[in-house]
């Protein structure tokens, strides 16, 4: 849909569009659809952003993220800190189940694990941490465990996708197996991709989602 040359002009523009950013400090390749970032941020919490920057642009089949995190000395924290930080801000948000996850921190890196019973209880949790002062990085390994049955967990999501503005329903094949979600057909972006993603995800019972989605022309 876009040339190299233009896909890369737009990335930087966004990048540059983003507040949270220091431009000027990411470099941006772009090849086939696919960006590479390269260079460094001051936190995680910028990476995340130069990350979610790149999906939003029109033409991005893949990214491969080589922006390095240098904190600077006024956010460096030890492992004991950061681990303290990570147990307060679950502890004041009401969307993550603090006593079902556990927390290890190595070299600024937060790793999460536990059970929780909904996909936003997961998200909530990375979320809470991705801004901590001192933290590098963030691996999600909690697992969202089934709560419900999940006989009409296809056609809650058929039905969800129906609803949604913004996604071409008749393009995306939906089917459910255990707890499992497994999408199939083409999206117009990764903005569509990632909305059909989480209306996957919204339905009570499903403990993963495989996303076979591509991005193009249906």
């Amino acid at each position: 849909m876009y040339s190299d040359t233009a896909l890369q002009k737009n990335v930087i523009e966004e990048l540059a569009w983003e507040p949270a950013l220091a431009a000027t400090e990411i470099g941006v390749a772009a090849k086939d659809g696919v960006v590479t970032l390269s260079g460094k941020v001051h936190t995680y919490s910028q990476k995340y952003a130069a990350e979610k920057a790149v999906h939003r642009i029109l033409g991005v089949n893949a990214l491969a993220d080589d922006l390095e995190v240098h904190l600077l000395p006024e956010h460096k924290r030890n492992e004991t800190e950061i681990a303290h930080a990570v147990l307060n801000t679950f502890a004041w948000n009401v969307a993550v189940p603090e006593d079902k996850i556990q927390v290890d921190v190595e070299d600024g890196w937060v790793t999460l694990r536990g059970q929780v019973d909904w996909d936003y209880q997961r998200r909530a949790a990375e979320e809470s941490v991705r801004s901590l002062t001192g933290v590098r990085g963030v691996s999600n390994m909690i697992v969202v465990m089934p709560r419900a049955s999940v006989s009409d967990v296809k056609r809650k999501i058929e039905s969800a996708l129906k609803r949604h503005a913004e996604v071409d329903s008749k393009c995306v094949q939906v089917s459910a197996s255990d707890g499992k979600v497994t999408l199939r057909g083409a999206v117009r972006s990764w903005t569509e991709r990632n909305d059909v993603e989480r209306a996957a995800w919204a339905a009570p019972g499903v403990r993963q989602v495989e996303d076979l989605l591509t991005i193009g022309v249906a």
